[in-house]
């Protein structure tokens, strides 16, 4: 249950906290989007409900006065389980708030539900401003090479800009676009110039060629969103063309030049598309070192 009885029409920061090593990262990342845009924050866990142990397959080759009793067990267990869960989901959520606290947040929401990830976001798509979660679970956190198991799922269900973290939080000064000239990218180029959330900052944006014959319309396309961008105050704005394989030369812009947030779209092609030559966006969410805000 929601920590208030008041009641947001406001769209609000949504950050989910499931006490993996990067939640406080997570946390503060949230805290300083809410209070760059001025927008509630919300902290959210999930108890997701795991099927019944495999002991209980074992209660059909024994007597049914000890199935009987095994299954009374295993209830009894699973009670106790769902009581610890939840137990220790509130534990994780009262230190993110008292994180939150200490950083200037007043009064930060915090709810717990019941159900899958992805479940409790599609509820509550409509109230959220900008969704924060970190790249991989606490289940899969040693596992660098992959992205968490649904992760993509979430950021494909999700029509709102979701910051993915994958690093210990860092004021972020500079941004980088990745910019293509697709609907998404175009998305991207106008919710940074009309944001306050980018206000101030050093904004490189970078369009990356498979050869350099295309050069020529990549720098069309820069030359466009540029004159987008060039609208917003605060912002000092960088362009470069690049050629090569985009999620290599971006990671490698993005080193070089110390971009603290990535700005991209997030699964514009085809699941076919994908299947045939990968997921530009995964490729980016498993090789990058900082973390990224997607649009779709």
């Amino acid at each position: 249950m929601e920590n208030t009885q008041q009641k947001h029409t406001q769209q609000l920061v949504l950050a989910c906290i499931d006490g993996s090593a990067i939640s406080s990262a997570v946390c503060d990342y949230a805290v300083w989007i809410a209070q760059r845009v001025g927008a509630p924050l919300k902290l959210l866990h999930n108890i997701e409900h795991q099927e019944t142990p495999v002991t209980s397959d074992l209660t059909g080759n024994i007597g049914l006065g000890s199935q009987e009793h095994l299954l009374e067990d295993l209830t009894k267990l699973e009670q106790q389980r769902s009581k610890l869960l939840m137990q220790q989901g509130k534990l994780m959520l009262e230190t993110a708030k008292q994180r939150a606290q200490q950083s200037g947040i007043a009064d930060p929401i915090t709810v717990q539900r019941h159900g899958s990830v992805a479940e409790s976001l599609i509820d509550l798509e409509d109230d959220i401003h900008v969704l924060v979660l970190g790249v991989r679970g606490a289940d899969h956190e040693k596992q660098q090479e992959k992205i968490g198991s649904h992760l993509e799922m979430m950021i494909r269900a999700i029509h709102r800009p979701i910051l993915v973290v994958n690093d210990e939080f860092k004021t972020p000064e500079t941004i980088m676009l990745a910019y293509d000239g697709s609907e998404a990218a175009e998305k991207v180029v106008d919710m940074v110039a009309k944001s306050p959330l980018y206000k101030g900052f050093t904004c490189h944006l970078v369009c990356v060629n498979k050869n350099t014959e295309n050069a020529e319309n990549a720098d069309k396309l820069l030359q466009q969103a540029s004159e987008k961008l060039a609208k917003a105050s605060g912002l000092t704005l960088i362009t470069a063309s690049l050629s090569g394989k985009a999620d290599q030369e971006l990671c490698a812009y993005q080193e070089k030049h110390a971009i603290d947030l990535t700005i991209m779209g997030a699964f514009s092609h085809t699941r076919l598309r994908e299947m045939l030559l990968g997921s530009f966006t995964v490729k980016m969410l498993v090789n990058t070192k900082k973390p990224l805000l997607l649009l779709r």
